[in-house]
């Protein structure tokens, strides 16, 4: 009976601390549920808003669009047709120009992505002289803004025969990407315990070898990240592919801008264009959106 009682005793102050639980916290256990859920769809909704917009005007026609909105098309599903999508492909202005921004953006981005991984273990991980000098000379570039090296890479590149090549605008872009993918692959490379890379080169490992083996499957997160971000920002960049490029190698976003020019008159191979143009990044961004994530969070534990 002692026992009995002295439980029961025990098990009254646990009673009363749920009974006193207040207002708020019953408001905060809720919002950590399924309410924060729901409020973070609608905001995904409305979010996807444009470009649900453009994709339903990408696939109706000109009068249509022009009478009416694409909210129309939900009480009209006779509206949707794909044949702007057919006049886009017969556009050879905007097939080359979509050709032309996979020539760029590719190779600027394996480009960055390559230097970037080994410049960064280089500072990271190998002893040379001058090195944290050479590292933040690397960092000061950061803050270097494109706008100040256009006009001299310009005459720099008609001097040598790069200006209006897809080859100039690839070494513009990869020379302004690396600054930024040393610094961030360098602090995520520097992370790696020295323990691993000293009992891989006591096995033998040479440099390159422990680099490829060791280092870059380690790194995959933050090379990820680097990707998505340099692969985002040279397919949709414009400014340079404005001063750097021709008619013949302009990318997708300079043959958008030239279109608009004619708004009225084509209106049918804007929307299908610039839906994709918009599309394809995402869907690389989608593609790798586990390691992007995983390359964020890295930085933030660590």
């Amino acid at each position: 009976m002692t026992a009995t009682a002295g439980s029961i005793g025990k098990a009254d102050p646990v009673g009363a601390v749920k009974a006193r639980r207040s207002v708020a916290s019953r408001i905060a256990e809720r919002l950590s549920g399924g309410l924060v859920r729901v409020v973070l769809i609608v905001v995904g909704l409305f979010w996807l808003v444009p470009t649900i917009g453009l994709l339903i005007s990408s696939l109706r026609t000109p009068q249509d669009m022009s009478a009416s909105g694409w909210w129309t098309v939900f009480t009209k599903p006779s509206q949707l047709t794909v044949d702007s999508y057919q006049k886009l492909l017969e556009n050879s202005d905007i097939t080359n120009s979509l050709v032309n921004t996979v020539l760029i953006t590719v190779p600027a981005t394996v480009l960055v992505v390559v230097v970037g991984a080994l410049a960064g273990y280089a500072f990271a991980w190998m002893e040379f002289p001058g090195r944290d000098w050479w590292f933040l000379g690397v960092v000061s570039l950061l803050v270097v803004p494109v706008q100040v090296a256009l006009i001299p890479i310009a005459e720099l590149f008609g001097k040598i025969g790069l200006f209006g090549t897809i080859l100039g605008v690839i070494l513009f872009h990869t020379g302004f990407g690396l600054p930024f993918a040393v610094f961030l692959l360098r602090n995520f490379f520097a992370e790696i315990p020295r323990e691993l890379l000293e009992a891989a080169r006591l096995d033998g490992a040479g440099e390159l070898r422990l680099f490829a083996r060791v280092v870059m499957p380690l790194g995959g997160p933050a090379i990820a990240s680097l990707g998505i971000f340099q692969f985002l920002w040279v397919w949709n960049d414009m400014l340079v592919a404005l001063v750097f490029t021709k008619s013949g190698t302009q990318p997708i976003t300079v043959a958008l801008q030239t279109q608009v020019r004619q708004f009225g008159n084509n209106i049918d191979v804007l929307a299908p264009g610039a839906f994709i143009s918009m599309v394809i990044p995402l869907a690389v961004f989608f593609a790798f959106q586990r390691q992007f994530v995983s390359g964020v969070m890295a930085g933030a534990v660590k």
